[in-house]
């Protein structure tokens, strides 16, 4: 037992995902496929372990209601809608016709685009257009960082008492810590992260896994 988190070596990462549920031939596929078209991108999707994570989050929390802002290729939407069951839906939004014309492939593919409501536009406007009350069980904010705290707080109104919500990179590859990166999109992690420390609204912890993953309970 420790009382720190240690860093994460290849090799330690290498044990990890050998040690963590394997990842389908779909999901593979879908990676490499994203790696190949989008070079410079590919480290907007999720990791494997994550990607299992998600999953399993999703089957214990029971969500039958999910909702993804930022859905790239479509790796993390296919990890929700497997946790879903048969008859739950997931509210993909996203701005790219393109990156998720990837993604529709491999949800047909997997047998879960049945349970993918993907709308195109900024997710914002979509978010606000949606009815003002409690619809949600599970939440997955991975998009543009300076648009966190909005994003926020138009999930938090729309999440049933004990959903949860998972925010992406809230590590900003250990920028956060840095005094000296003034950059928007650091800020933005900076200024989400301190936003939720004072939210009397969830209960939150933040996990070193990928590059930082915070997991909050609606109170």
């Amino acid at each position: 037992m420790t009382r720190t988190t240690e860093t994460v070596s290849p090799e330690l990462q290498a044990y990890i995902t050998d040690h963590t549920d394997p990842v389908d031939p779909v999901l593979a596929e879908l990676a490499e496929e994203t790696a190949r078209l989008y070079p410079d991108q590919k480290g907007m999707q999720i990791g494997t372990e994550q990607g299992a994570l998600t999953t399993l989050l999703t089957r214990i929390q029971g969500a039958r209601d999910a909702v993804e802002i930022g859905t790239f290729t479509g790796y993390s939407a296919l990890c929700f809608a497997r946790g879903l069951p048969e008859d739950g839906r997931l509210l993909a939004l996203d701005t790219s016709e393109e990156w998720t014309s990837v993604a529709r492939r491999y949800w047909e593919r997997a047998g879960v685009a049945d349970r993918i409501d993907l709308r195109i536009g900024p997710a914002l406007e979509t978010l606000r257009a949606l009815p003002e009350q409690e619809q949600f069980d599970i939440a997955f904010l991975d998009a543009d960082k300076t648009g966190y705290l909005d994003y926020w707080e138009e999930l938090v109104p729309r999440m049933r008492p004990g959903g949860l919500l998972l925010a992406d990179n809230t590590l900003s590859h250990g920028r956060v810590v840095d005094s000296n990166n003034t950059e928007p999109h650091v800020q933005g992690i900076r200024d989400f992260n301190d936003r939720l420390m004072s939210d009397d609204r969830v209960t939150q912890v933040l996990l070193p896994i990928g590059d930082g993953l915070t997991l909050a309970r609606k109170n």
